[in-house]
């Protein structure tokens, strides 16, 4: 098959992007034709595909580039004439590139698959966070306006007001019309969009793949700490992970960089807790670290999809204490690769870690179930039936 793949970004930059340079890679290996359709940014992977990219986007741009531009209508259009595809598979393509691609496709007959790894089809700001921190689903039905009202994006009217058009032209009777089918990394993903009046047979739940060859390592020996990793921000809930840390006499090692890193060394300094800041660390070092933690922490106050830090840590055989919240449920079994607890809440996080402390976990078997569960050859198959509409 020749299939075309969409994304804002092609670079490692966030899960989204992982994820679909992982797929590139994992089409080729099967023999497929693969092209690539993104925005020219500055730290993009070298590809032959780049004279089809159109220019990265700057703060004029912002006005009309949402809305289907006629750089990004005309390059995308020349990519389709001459490669041809069977199949066009977006995913994060609001904003900088926008919908309009898939009119594009759609129009020429052109099966069109959409993985959705946030709620911009739902929510204007996407991350479903009224003011940054409170979960809000008000848009879901269908009125954007509250956008406007609370200035969801970045504080902003202007830009509010931009995130609000921009969600009415791009609304759901029209991106159902172009899109054959929504893949859902979560089941909780494919509830949302439900709820928000998508079409059920439009909606595959398919869990997110990795490359389990990157996380195979000699033994599951376990060092005396447990680990976080991700942005500091507020929506991770690391600020409430601190919290209880500080209570316990665990060492607890934070990878990741953020917004309240300084805010969070200050507070651990004032409750005196055993917090280790190792800041950003590559992958080589994150395996390492997370693969000999007792267990890893994931204490996110927003609605998560299908974390990738999850995956990642079961298949390196660290146990996973999750946030109820999102779709990080769905990736812990009780008792037997994890625990979960209250989102948001301190004090059953402080519990659930020293019951984590005292629990039993076979590693192995948590690292063999995982790599069987989120192989890239289980999830080609999958992916081909939803290419070939099966």
């Amino acid at each position: 098959m020749r299939i075309l793949l969409s994304n804002k970004f092609y670079y490692r930059r966030g899960g989204d992007c992982i994820y679909m340079l992982n797929l590139e890679q994992l089409l080729k290996t099967h023999g497929h034709e693969v092209a690539v359709f993104a925005m020219d940014y500055p730290d993009n992977e070298e590809t032959p595909w780049k004279k089809y990219f159109p220019s990265n986007m700057s703060k004029q741009m912002a006005f009309t580039r949402p809305f289907g531009s006629r750089e990004v209508k005309n390059k995308f259009g020349k990519l389709l004439d001459d490669f041809r595809p069977d199949v066009v598979h977006l995913n994060n393509i609001h904003t900088q590139l926008s919908p309009v691609i898939a009119e594009l496709a759609h129009r020429r007959g052109i099966r069109t698959v959409w993985t959705l790894h946030d709620y911009k089809l739902l929510c204007p700001r996407y991350d479903c966070l009224r003011n940054g921190k409170e979960i809000c689903e008000l848009c879901f039905n269908g009125d954007k306006s509250h956008c406007k009202t609370y200035r969801c994006m970045k504080g902003s009217r202007l830009a509010s007001e931009i995130g609000y058009r921009e969600a009415i032209k791009w609304n759901r009777k029209r991106l159902e019309e172009c899109t054959d089918l929504f893949v859902c990394p979560s089941r909780f993903m494919a509830e949302k969009m439900a709820q928000g009046g998508f079409r059920k047979d439009k909606l595959k739940v398919l869990c997110n793949f990795i490359d389990i060859e990157k996380c195979r390592k000699d033994g599951y020996a376990k060092d005396d700490y447990y680990c976080y990793v991700g942005r500091l921000s507020h929506e991770k809930g690391v600020g409430t992970l601190v919290k209880a840390a500080a209570r316990l006499p665990y060492k607890l090692k934070i990878i990741g960089e953020g917004p309240l890193l300084e805010q969070l060394k200050i507070r651990n300094e004032e409750l005196k807790g055993n917090v280790e800041f190792l800041g950003f660390r590559q992958w080589d070092d994150i395996k390492d670290i997370v693969g000999k933690a007792r267990f890893t922490v994931i204490p996110s106050e927003w609605y998560e999809n299908n974390p990738l830090s999850v995956i990642e840590a079961e298949c390196l055989g660290t146990p996973v204490l999750g946030a109820r919240i999102g779709g990080i449920p769905e990736l812990i079994d009780e008792g037997v690769n994890g625990m979960t607890f209250e989102s948001g809440n301190a004090d059953d996080l402080y519990g659930k870690i020293k019951a984590m402390y005292n629990a039993d976990f076979d590693y192995k078997v948590i690292a063999d179930a995982a790599m069987k569960r989120y192989n890239a050859e289980s999830y080609y198959g999958e992916i081909m039936k939803c290419y070939l509409g099966r």
